[in-house]
């Protein structure tokens, strides 16, 4: 079984920082693309960002300039550090990865973490 874990969400106030990380565990034979989604109450969730195995990285337009996304392949862990926090990112965050586990190594399937609460006030 494959496994997402997050860490880092609270409460912050405007114009602060958050760092989130995630960790994936389990029966993992490669993992490709990491990313972290977002959901606030009433919305749709999307994508805030996303980095390929190879360190290429894509942001939602809401967010350049001030989320940063990074991974350690050897541990596999993702993160994201969020600076100039604003209202608007208030929601749940979620971490997504496309893995292929031990055993179905030539497919790939999609795994989501709990989500952690990020809020920020004005």
């Amino acid at each position: 079984q494959v496994q997402l874990v997050e860490s880092g969400g609270g409460l912050v106030q405007f114009g602060g920082s958050l760092r989130l990380s995630c960790a994936a565990s389990g029966s993992i034979f490669s993992i490709n693309a990491m990313g972290w989604y977002r959901q606030a109450p009433g919305k749709q969730r999307e994508l805030v960002a996303l980095i390929t195995s190879g360190g290429t990285t894509n942001y939602a337009d809401s967010v350049k300039g001030r989320f940063t996304i990074s991974r350690d392949n050897a541990k596999n862990t993702v993160s994201l550090q969020m600076n100039s926090l604003k209202p608007e990112d208030t929601a749940v965050y979620y971490c997504n990865a496309r893995i292929s586990p031990t055993g179905r190594r030539w497919s790939e399937y999609d795994y989501w973490g709990q989500g952690t609460q990020v809020t920020v006030s004005s």
